[in-house]
């Protein structure tokens, strides 16, 4: 498939007119994105797994994982009932540098920083009430589905 028919595509996906399909089209950075995902969104999943959690509100434990497709959205039935904000919103920065990678064509896995992340709280030494650790990684849809 060419960049035309995946920027096409990635245009119904979103509902952009042709004004907005154009600005995507014109703009290198964000036409790349498209192209990349269109690739990637087949390929890959990212996955946010609970690696310590102590005193957690939404009662998170080692091993729950949250699933998010290629783009960065939840896949609700493969995530806890319960999404805490505080935990939720500290997924943005890492799943943002995966993307990047996806968009460069670099592996996914190879960026160093934002691999884990803590929820907001602070715990209860801190003033806090618990507090929660997750790793955030790029796996093979294939190969988490097959497992799942």
């Amino acid at each position: 498939m060419d960049r035309t028919d995946v920027l096409r595509k990635f245009s119904e996906h979103l509902g952009y007119n042709e004004d907005e399909t154009a600005l995507v089209a014109a703009d290198v950075a964000r036409a790349r994105f498209a192209e990349a995902h269109f690739t990637t969104a087949l390929e890959f999943l990212i996955v946010a797994t609970v690696l310590r959690a102590a005193n957690c509100n939404s009662g998170y434990a080692p091993g729950d994982r949250f699933v998010l497709d290629a783009a960065g959205n939840f896949i609700a039935k493969r995530c806890p009932q319960r999404l805490c904000v505080y935990l939720v919103s500290q997924l943005a920065l890492p799943v943002a540098l995966i993307n990047e990678r996806f968009c460069a064509g670099l592996p996914p896995e190879g960026f160093h920083f934002m691999r884990q992340v803590h929820c907001l709280d602070t715990g209860v030494a801190c003033k806090g009430y618990g507090g929660v650790l997750v790793e955030i990684t790029a796996v093979s849809r294939r190969a988490f589905l097959k497992g799942a």
